[in-house]
């Protein structure tokens, strides 16, 4: 399946069947014990992440793509980074925008399209952060050398990697396809990352977050 093949199911998921879903999941709303290791494991990784760049960020235009309903978007505005907000899903982006403190509405720039549209310009910084999950490897080396072109300092993301309980779920996923389900996760290599963008830059594994439910991968490039 091809990259806008893909991003076009992923839209059509989050705009349309899981928006409600994810809006109670990224607020304080009570949620299934299942969902809330989710959303802890979903904490730890932002934490993760956001310890990769300074605390101060101001001066400096950062990406949050695949920005969901903004939590991410939340704290680097907080920075002082200028952020330009992506997201494939107008709803998710528009529970973003109705979620920013007033304070905060000078640092972000709310869109909603491609993260690997070149109107966006150049960053300082790029955070995609369980927004390639749906991808296979080839179509994320690519994704993350568009991304990182210079004078991007730092692509960090995440991806989900390859343990044997995701390893199932992803054949279960192509055994009972269903209309309604989510786009299939694509575990991924570490290793295999590196090797597809050694040549454009340096990668680095940053570790995994599994809390219940949520497994993730954090990987840095910098080209």
């Amino acid at each position: 399946m091809s990259y806008d093949q893909t991003l076009n199911r992923v839209e059509t998921y989050f705009d349309r069947t899981a928006t409600k879903t994810w809006e109670q999941l990224t607020s304080d709303a009570p949620v299934s014990s299942i969902r809330q290791t989710v959303r802890k494991g979903r904490d730890e990784m932002r934490a993760k992440m956001l310890a990769r760049v300074p605390k101060d960020l101001s001066g400096l235009r950062v990406l949050d793509a695949g920005c969901g309903t903004g939590m991410m978007t939340k704290e680097l505005a907080e920075r002082g980074a200028d952020v330009v907000a992506i997201d494939i899903s107008p709803s998710l982006i528009e529970i973003a925008r109705k979620r920013l403190s007033p304070d905060l509405v000078q640092f972000v720039d709310f869109r909603s399209g491609d993260m690997l549209d070149p109107a966006l310009g150049q960053f300082d910084f790029v955070f995609a952060m369980d927004s390639l999950i749906y991808y296979d490897t080839a179509q994320i080396c690519s994704a993350v050398k568009i991304l990182g072109k210079q004078p991007t300092q730092k692509v960090i993301f995440t991806v989900a990697p390859r343990t044997k309980f995701l390893m199932v779920m992803w054949y279960a996923g192509k055994l009972f396809p269903r209309s309604d389900r989510s786009p299939v996760m694509m575990p991924q290599s570490p290793k295999k990352l590196i090797e597809g963008t050694g040549e454009f830059g340096e990668m680095q594994n940053l570790g995994r977050i599994t809390s219940g439910f949520y497994i993730s991968q954090a990987m840095e490039f910098s080209a």
